[in-house]
Order: C-alpha cells, then structure tokens, then sequence
C-alpha cells in the first residue's frame, strides 16, 4: 500500500516534470541522444521539503504528540489513549499560536502537516479520496493505526477550535507519514531508530517508490515525447492501477 501510494504520477506532478524536462531537452524525437541518468538526476532536483518531504515533517509532528504517550502498539485499537483530547489540546494551542502570529503580521506562520489540499477543498467536510480508499480498505480487512485516527479527529479538531472554516481533509501525504510511522514505531520507541532516522525514512521511501513511477515517465516519454516539449494532452492520459 505504502510504496503503491507513493509510485503514482500525476501529468503535471512536479517529480515528472524533472525526469521528462531532462529527457525533452536531449530531445526524444532522436532517442539515441537521450541521457536516462540526467534525466533521473531531473527527478532527484524536483523533490523537495513541499512535494516528498511532507511525509518527513508529518511524522515529526505525530512524534511530537506521541512521544510521552506511553503508546506501544500502533495497530491495536485497544491504546487506552484518548485521541480526541490529544487532538482538541493541539487544537486549541495551534489557535492560539495562529491568532499571535498573525496579530504580529507574520502570515508564514508554521502550518500543520498533510491536512488540507489544494484540490480538495470548499465543502463542509472535505476529503482526500485516496484517503478515504486507504481507511476504507483498511477497515474492511481489520487494519488499525493509530496515527490514523489521530489525524482524522485532528481536522474535526481543528474546525471545532475554529482554526478552520470548514473540515480539512487528511491528505494522501498523511497516510503515507501513519503507514511509515506504524511500520517503525517498535524500533523508534526501543530506541533502535533515532528521530532523525525515522523522519527521514519517510523522504527516503518516497524517492524509491517514486523513482519507480519517473523510470516509466522517462521511457513514456522517450518513445512519445517531442523536443523541448514535457506536456501530455489530457486526451492521452489514461489510469494504471
């Protein structure tokens, strides 16, 4: 599920658009100028702390909260925590940090991470619909995390302490920061796994998934792209799942 998260490209992802620039400007209407490992080094040069290291800053902010929790067992249901609070205490606290900042006139106050989107937004209730395929498919086969949870009554949170207008949704950057989280959540909490280590698992997991999503971008667009040209009609993009 995790690295099936990550894989997937979008025609105008910002990691694409490297990989494919590199091959466009060799010049694919002649494949055999084309330089693969500049146009992977493309990929490597269009990630960054905004698009793969979401991930990174998300699951520093749930150590953060689950740190002195006493939490063992991110998959068992049965935690004894009480999310809810844990999530209306940050609420309420971020509130309070937001309204400061913005009374100083600081409008680049820090942002909580992987909720809201971009696209999805405007209703009452917002959702990220590859969210809402993971928890649902999760539920149907019995998988908890915690981490999960958490954020989902997080946004509810968030709303209630009137931090937003409506409900964020969580973001597909967030299941793949709890998914991550979960997987070594043993091996931070014995103290196998530093903090660093563990964040920087979440930036390093997205580059491997992804690098396998801009390999078929590169030969995509080997075979059909034209020179100094990286855009795909929309009539041409199909899904593969």
């Amino acid at each position: 599920m995790l690295l099936g998260l990550i894989i997937s490209n979008g025609p105008g992802t910002i990691s694409a658009q490297g990989c494919k620039g590199g091959v466009s400007s060799d010049g694919p209407e002649d494949p055999a100028r084309v330089q693969i490992n500049k146009a992977f080094i493309g990929f490597l040069t269009h990630t960054g702390f905004a698009h793969g290291g979401n991930g990174y800053e998300a699951i520093a902010f749930l150590i953060d909260r689950f740190r002195k929790t006493g939490l063992k067992d991110p998959s068992a249901k049965s935690h004894g925590l009480n999310l809810k609070a844990i999530a209306d205490e940050y609420a309420k606290s971020y509130a309070k940090y937001k309204a400061d900042q913005k009374a100083f006139g600081n409008i680049e106050y820090l942002k909580i991470p992987c909720v809201n989107h971009p696209v999805f937004k405007g209703k009452e209730v917002n959702f990220d619909p590859r969210e809402r395929f993971v928890s649902a498919l999760f539920e149907e086969k019995g998988i908890y995390n915690v981490f999960l949870d958490f954020y989902q009554n997080l946004v509810r949170s968030l709303f209630e302490a009137k931090v937003s207008s409506n409900v964020y949704c969580v973001n597909v950057d967030a299941v793949i920061a709890v998914i991550l989280l979960k997987v070594v959540w043993d091996a931070f909490n014995s103290g196998k796994m530093s903090d660093r280590e563990v964040e920087s698992a979440a930036f390093t997991t997205f580059l491997f998934g992804r690098m396998i999503g801009c390999a078929s971008e590169i030969d995509d667009h080997i075979n059909r792209g034209r020179n100094m040209d990286t855009r795909t009609a929309a009539s041409k993009c199909s899904f593969v799942g």
